[in-house]
C-alpha cells in the first residue's frame, strides 16, 4: 500500500475500494505515515467526499483498528448518544445519568474540544480526580455499578480515530460529512452499543450551519448507523445560539451541578436534553412511546434520581464525593472577571455562537495545536439568550480569563457577537426535526 497513490486517487475523485481504506486507516494507526500524509487524505476527502460505501468501509476500519466492548453482560440496554458539536452543549452530563435513572445502561466515550466546540471530556476533566480515561476494567465496574460512564477514547478504543480526530481538528478538515460520520461511528460501534441517539447541531455556533447539510450528515450517520446494524435515530438541535448559559468547561460542570440539583434550569437545555433522553429509552425499549419516556425522563430528573447517580459517576472515577453538594469548592475558578455590556436599549437579536465558541478557545479554554494544554477555568457565563430585552449598560455575558489582556480580548469578542434590535425578534424550538427510526 502506497499511502500517496490512495490520497492521489481520492484528490481526483475516484472512489476507493475497501481493502484500500483498511490499509490506510491501519497504517495511521501504527504510525507508519506522516501526519502530512493523514491531513492530506482529509483534505481529499474534505473536497472530493465519499460514496455511502467508502464511508461504511472507514468507518468499519476505524472501529477495528482497536478492541470492541461487549455489554451482553448487562441486565438493560447499553445506549448512547453522541452531539455534533455546538457551543454551551454540555448536555451529556446531565443526560447520561438522567437515562441510567431510567434503566438504561450509558458506557458513553466521548472526545475532546473540536475548532470552535467544547469537548464533553475537556468538561469533565475540569473536576479534580476525576479519571476520564480509565482501563477498560474500571470503565465497566462503573458501568455495571451506576448505570453510566462518561470518559474517553482508552488506548485500545478506535485508536485509529484518535489519531485523525486530532489532526482533523487543526488542519480546517473538521466539517466533512463522511469524516465526521466515521469519526463518530468507530467510537459508538467499538462501544457495544444496542442503540445510539444523535444530537445533529443547525445554526451559526454549528458545523453544519445550513439545515439542509445537518439534515444530510444526520441520514449520513443514521444510514452507515443503520448499515452496520446499531439501531440509530437522530435529533435536529438549534445552534443559531449557545444551549447552556454558558460556555467553557469547569463553567459548564457547573451548569449542570445546577440542573441536575434544580438549582437553576434554563428551559432551551431542559427541552434538548429531555428529548434526547426520551429518544434513548424508546430506542433501548424502555418505554413504549415518546410519551411515557419524556415522562420517565422527567420525573428521573425532578425526583433527584440522576443528580444521585451523576454524583455517584463522578466519586467512582475518582472525583469529589461531595461534588453536588459543593462544586465551588471543587471547580476551579478564573482570577479575572469582565462584565460585558449591552450598548443600548433593545432586545438580543441574534448571536455569533461560532464567535462565542472562538473567544472561549481564545481564552484557553480551547485547543490551537493537539499538545494545547487546556485552562479549564476561563470561559463565559450568563449570556443572555436571543429575545432578552436588555438595558444600556446591562450585563450580557461575564468573561472568565486568566489575565487582564485575555479579558479585554474576550469582552471585544463578545460585544460583536451580539446584535440588537428594537423590536423582539421570533424565537424558535430548540429541537428542530427528527431523521431515522
Amino acid at each position: 500500500m502506497l499511502p500517496q497513490e490512495i490520497i492521489r486517487r481520492k484528490r481526483d475523485g475516484e472512489t476507493l475500494d475497501a481493502a484500500d481504506i483498511t490499509a490506510f486507516v491501519n497504517a495511521m494507526s501504527s504510525g507508519s505515515i506522516t501526519e502530512g500524509q493523514v491531513a492530506a487524505f482529509a483534505m481529499a476527502v474534505f473536497f472530493n467526499g465519499m460514496k455511502r460505501d467508502e464511508a461504511v468501509a472507514l468507518t468499519l476500519a476505524m472501529r477495528d483498528s482497536g478492541d470492541i466492548l461487549d455489554w451482553s453482560d448487562l441486565p438493560g440496554p447499553a445506549v448512547d448518544k453522541h452531539s455534533t458539536g455546538g457551543v454551551g452543549d454540555n448536555v451529556s452530563l446531565m443526560l447520561a445519568p438522567i437515562a441510567a435513572a431510567c434503566g438504561a445502561y450509558v458506557p458513553m466515550i466521548s472526545g475532546r474540544g473540536l475548532g470552535h466546540t467544547g469537548g464533553t471530556l475537556d468538561k469533565m476533566d475540569a473536576i479534580p480526580g476525576y479519571r476520564s480515561q480509565p482501563d477498560n476494567a474500571l470503565f465497566r465496574r462503573v458501568v455495571h455499578s451506576v448505570g453510566c460512564a462518561i470518559i474517553g477514547q482508552t488506548a485500545n478504543l478506535a485508536p485509529a480515530d484518535k489519531r485523525f480526530y486530532s489532526i482533523r481538528d487543526v488542519t480546517a478538515t473538521v466539517e466533512s460529512i463522511p469524516l465526521i460520520t466515521a469519526s463518530i461511528l468507530s467510537k459508538k460501534l467499538s462501544a457495544g452499543l444496542n442503540a445510539l441517539v444523535l444530537d445533529v447541531k443547525a445554526g451559526n455556533g454549528a458545523f453544519m450551519a445550513k439545515t439542509r447539510d445537518a439534515v444530510a450528515l444526520a441520514e449520513s450517520i443514521v444510514g452507515v448507523a443503520q448499515g452496520a446494524g446499531l439501531m440509530t435515530t437522530a435529533l435536529l438541535t438549534d445552534m443559531n445560539e449557545p444551549l447552556a448559559l454558558a460556555a467553557g468547561n469547569a463553567v459548564e460542570v457547573k451548569i449542570a451541578v445546577d440542573f441536575l440539583t434544580g438549582d437553576k434550569r434554563d428551559s432551551r437545555l431542559e427541552d434538548v436534553t429531555l428529548a434526547l433522553a426520551a429518544e434513548m429509552l424508546v430506542s433501548g425499549k424502555l418505554a413504549a412511546n415518546h410519551k411515557l419516556a419524556m415522562e420517565k425522563a422527567r420525573e428521573a430528573l425532578h425526583s433527584g434520581k440522576a443528580a444521585e447517580i451523576f454524583g455517584r459517576m463522578v466519586a467512582a472515577l475518582g472525583g469529589p464525593t461531595d461534588l453536588m453538594a459543593r462544586p465551588r469548592h471543587y471547580l476551579p475558578v478564573a482570577p479575572i472577571t469582565r462584565e460585558v455590556k449591552a450598548p443600548a436599549l433593545g432586545f438580543v437579536s441574534s448571536i455569533d455562537t461560532r464567535g462565542i465558541g472562538v473567544a472561549v478557545v481564545a481564552l484557553g479554554g480551547g485547543r490551537i495545536r493537539p499538545q494545547d494544554p487546556i485552562d479549564h477555568a476561563v470561559g463565559i457565563t450568563d449570556l443572555q439568550p436571543i429575545g432578552a430585552r436588555m438595558e444600556a449598560g446591562e450585563p450580557i455575558a461575564l468573561v472568565h480569563a486568566r489575565s487582564d489582556d485575555d479579558a479585554a480580548a474576550g469582552v471585544r469578542a463578545i460585544e460583536q457577537a451580539f446584535s440588537f434590535s428594537e423590536r423582539k425578534p421570533r424565537t424558535v424550538s430548540p429541537v428542530l426535526r427528527r431523521v431515522g427510526g
